[in-house]
């Protein structure tokens, strides 16, 4: 698990002065790559590697609107892993308000001259870091307790 904290900005609220949807697919974004790179092999090791990890799909639930200057914590898990798909899990919630604003996902496959492989043979340290996560706790917590 990884927590990535942000300020919210006014360039990406909409018409009605709420975040506006789609910088939500950024801001997993933005985790994501942090968190590789926290685990020690992140996205410039890999892309190095000739893997890319293109996202195949992405699914978001919206719980609370976020306004702007709030404080928003993205945390990320390995939500599933089997060498050749790869599942992460986004909570995200508002530090200013304290409250849950949004549960995601985004799933991912790895390609190596446009052909999907397994990280097991591709990437094998890589691997090992996300199957090591996968037996870490998913979160903590699940409700919208404060933060």
């Amino acid at each position: 698990m990884f927590i990535e904290v942000r300020r919210a900005q006014y360039h990406e609220t909409d018409q009605m002065g709420v975040i506006h949807h789609a910088a939500y697919v950024k801001w997993m974004e933005e985790a994501r790559v942090a968190y590789l790179d926290q685990l020690g092999y992140g996205y410039v090791e890999i892309e190095r590697d000739g893997v890319v990890c293109p996202v195949i799909g992405i699914s978001i639930d919206y719980k609370r609107p976020v306004t702007f200057f709030d404080e928003v914590e993205v945390e990320v898990r390995v939500k599933s892993y089997n060498g050749r798909v790869l599942e992460l899990g986004y909570t995200m919630r508002n530090r200013t308000k304290g409250t849950l604003c949004t549960r995601a996902y985004s799933r991912h496959c790895f390609l190596k001259d446009g052909r999907t492989v397994s990280l097991r043979q591709a990437l094998p340290k890589l691997d090992v870091l996300l199957n090591r996560e996968l037996e870490q706790p998913a979160e903590r917590s699940n409700g919208d307790a404060n933060v």
